[in-house]
This record gives structure tokens, C-alpha cells and sequence, in this order.
């Protein structure tokens, strides 16, 4: 299959593109700075910048015929919202929801036309549960999941499958956006959360970005796989609580367990 793949220069993106590469796909790796791309292992290296419609439909041009997309490029960024930039914000859904939308708009009609074709939309555990100093970032994932499921409903009637990754904590994780501090009466949250992912995954740490490539590669490869899929034992964990369990007791649960006291 030929598959393109946005924010490959690093992380999740770079080994979702060697995992592919290895399985013997035809990855198109993209990229805002192609130069992050030099040491990549694929069949074609491009500049994507999924902000921007012109360097979308460039980059569409030159890749060809597509089979499968990965929408992974994403931006993040901590604070509490009393003060968050809202350009900041903008910025952010730009990229994170708007950007795969980008992408998605001029393939759509040849793949509906052909009857088939993948979308694995890279979301996070934070697109189904939100948290303190993360509300940008966890808002904009939560619109990429409201997004994707519409699409679903509406591709899977001409063969089109769409498939949300919800990965938990990943190491090294994507490039860390702005942090605004917000108001020192924010310090003590700032303090007691800024470690939770150590409580969270447990003593060996956060695992590898490979995790989530070979949760790309079973997505696409499988036709059963279904509509979302957690990712990591940490996604597993949280997700599952959040369905299982109400509001009130969802959190006094998630205090508990991370020693929270805000």
C-alpha cells in the first residue's frame, strides 16, 4: 500500500514511518521541515505543512495515488485556560483538527469513487478524557475524534475506513509546544500534576513511540479493526475507568489513584 504520513520528522511519526517501511509499504513521509526527514527510511520525503491549503495540495501532487493516510502532525501546550492564548489555541486546531481535514478533503472523492481507502486519525487518551493544563490541547483531540467518528458514519458506506489511535503516554512524546504559567495561584496544580504520567505508567516509564507504529501498522492492514483503539497499558487503564464508571466517581477515582488534592 502507499500511505502518506504527516509529522514524520520525529516521534510517533518517524517510527510509524519505519514500521510501515519495514513491513513493505510504500510510505510518502511528510513533514513541515522535509529536512527532518533526511534520515528516514522511505519511498518518497515531502514538505507538508497541514496549516496551509496550498502546501497540502502540493504535497497531494507529488505523492500520487494514495492507498492509506496517517494524520499524526500535531501540536501541544500546557496552562491553565483562565489565560491561554487564544492564538495559541487557534493554532492548535488548525493543526490537530484541521489539518488532517485538509489532508482528507481532496482524496476523499477519488477514494469514495474506488470504493476504498484508510484514515488512521492519531488522537490521544486525551481526546476522550480531559485534564488540568491541558485543556487546549485535550479540546483539540476531542474535535478530532467528534470529527473522525462522522467520517465513519459517513466513508464506511463506500468502503473507507476511518480509525482513531488513543495512545497514552509515549517517550519521546511530540515536540513540546509553549507553556504560559498562568497566574502563580496555579502553582501548586501545576506542581501536582506535572508528574503524573510517572504514577501512571508505572516504574519502567513511559513506552517507546514503536507502540503506536505497530498499532498504525495492525489498523490499516486489518479490516476489522475497530473505529478506536487505545494504545499502551496506561490508555487501557484510564479509558477503561472513563467508560465504566460516572463523572463523580471517575474522578474521586482518578484523585486517588494519582494523589491529587486540587
Amino acid at each position: 500500500m502507499r500511505i502518506l504520513i504527516t509529522g514524520a520528522g520525529r516521534a510517533i511519526g518517524a517510527a510509524t514511518a519505519v514500521e510501515l517501511t519495514r513491513a513493505g509499504h510504500d510510505v510518502v513521509a511528510t513533514a513541515r521541515d522535509v529536512s527532518a526527514l533526511d534520515d528516514l527510511d522511505a519511498a518518497l520525503r515531502l514538505s507538508l505543512d497541514v496549516t496551509d491549503g496550498a502546501s497540502v495540495v502540493a504535497a497531494l501532487e507529488a505523492a500520487g495515488p494514495l492507498d492509506a493516510v496517517v494524520n499524526n502532525a500535531a501540536l501541544n501546550g500546557k496552562g491553565p485556560l483562565e489565560s491561554y492564548p487564544i492564538d495559541r489555541i487557534v493554532s492548535m486546531f488548525s493543526t490537530n483538527v484541521f489539518g488532517a481535514l485538509r489532508v482528507l478533503q481532496p482524496l476523499l472523492p477519488a477514494w469514495r469513487e474506488r470504493g476504498s481507502g484508510v484514515i488512521v486519525n492519531v488522537s490521544s487518551i486525551q481526546g476522550r478524557v480531559a485534564t488540568p493544563l491541558d485543556g487546549a490541547y485535550s479540546a483539540s483531540k476531542y474535535a478530532l475524534e467528534s470529527f473522525s467518528e462522522t467520517l465513519h458514519y459517513e466513508l464506511a458506506h463506500f468502503g473507507i475506513r476511518v480509525i482513531i489511535l488513543e495512545p497514552g503516554y509515549t517517550a519521546p512524546g511530540m515536540k513540546m509546544g509553549g507553556r504560559e504559567r498562568g497566574d502563580p495561584a496555579y502553582d501548586e496544580l501545576w506542581e501536582q500534576w506535572e508528574h503524573t504520567d510517572r504514577v501512571v505508567t508505572g516504574p519502567t516509564g513511559r513506552p517507546g513511540p514503536e507502540l503506536v507504529a505497530r498499532a498504525v501498522r495492525s489498523a490499516i492492514e486489518d479490516p476489522d479493526t475497530p473505529l478506536r483503539v487505545p494504545v499502551g497499558e496506561d490508555a487501557a487503564m484510564v479509558l477503561g475507568a472513563r467508560s465504566a464508571l460516572g463523572d463523580a466517581e471517575f474522578e474521586a477515582s482518578m484523585r486517588e489513584v494519582l494523589g491529587a488534592t486540587w
